[in-house]
């Protein structure tokens, strides 16, 4: 256990995509997720999207529709998938840049922290695939082995702090001097609860927010699967980079952009 940590978050800042829609795929053919349930998903992912994502009102609409579409689900075909599609879905899309940060805070003697949204059934092996084991990640209820409908810790927005602040109420980490890393502005609660704040890839909101604040902005662009990082060390070097929501919603918009393509493919054909 080190005296401080450094907080991940994970889509777009550790790896190149969404984890949650990731896996969408597999689970679309493993029966999880309906035709219908791919309509109603991406369309509430565009209301989640043009509304901001951010605020408090669409945080708890993406986590109800979340706790709706998963309940029933058994908890082990879920792990069952993500483990058997990992190496293909995640592995290849992680940042060289984000794999050498993560390395260098680890040879600190820091503790790193994966902080997501998405479930913890999915950035738990993450997590694993990184050599990170600790995890803030959305936990849903469990009852009789299958998903009951209901969210027992969603990590979105302010909530991650509640996580951060808990775990180093544990830990003894003294927040200011831990570091935080998101692309997100929705991800402005948790940055801002650390001494050293850095962007990601920053949207247009969290990149004004850096400026104002005068943060790091870093800017990852070269995902690099882990197989290929251990032959080719060292990484990208961060300094080199540096220039200063709901799974269910994700899952649905992946799957309702490819069928858009393809639809509008045949049109043009």
């Amino acid at each position: 256990m080190g005296l401080s940590a450094a907080f991940f978050d994970l889509d777009k800042t550790v790896i190149a995509k969404s984890s949650a829609l990731a896996f969408g795929r597999p689970f679309y053919r493993d029966g999880l997720i309906s035709r219908r349930d791919m309509v109603k998903s991406a369309y509430a992912q565009l209301m989640f999207r043009l509304g901001g994502g951010s605020d408090e009102q669409a945080m708890a609409r993406t986590r109800d529709y979340l706790a709706a579409l998963c309940k029933g689900w058994r908890v082990e075909q879920v792990q069952q998938i993500v483990a058997e599609t990992l190496d293909e879905l995640i592995n290849p899309y992680v940042y060289a840049e984000a794999a050498t940060l993560i390395a260098e805070h680890q040879a600190a003697g820091r503790d790193v922290v994966l902080v997501s949204a998405s479930g913890d059934e999915m950035v738990r092996p993450i997590g694993a695939l990184l050599g990170i084991t600790d995890i803030i990640a959305t936990r849903m209820s469990i009852v009789d082995g299958r998903y009951s409908g209901e969210v027992e810790f969603y990590a979105a927005g302010p909530s991650k702090v509640v996580g951060v602040r808990e775990l180093a109420a544990e830990r003894g980490y003294d927040l200011t001097d831990c570091y935080a890393y998101s692309d997100s502005s929705s991800d402005l609660p948790l940055l801002e609860s650390v001494g050293h704040p850095s962007v990601v890839n920053p949207d247009r909101a969290l990149r004004r927010s850096a400026v104002e604040n005068e943060w790091p902005i870093l800017e990852f662009r070269h995902p690099i699967p882990l197989g290929q990082r251990l032959r080719d060390r060292p990484a990208v070097p961060v300094a080199a980079a540096a220039l200063g929501v709901g799974v269910g919603a994700a899952i649905g918009l992946a799957i309702y952009a490819r069928h858009r393509r393809i639809k509008t493919f045949s049109r043009t054909a």
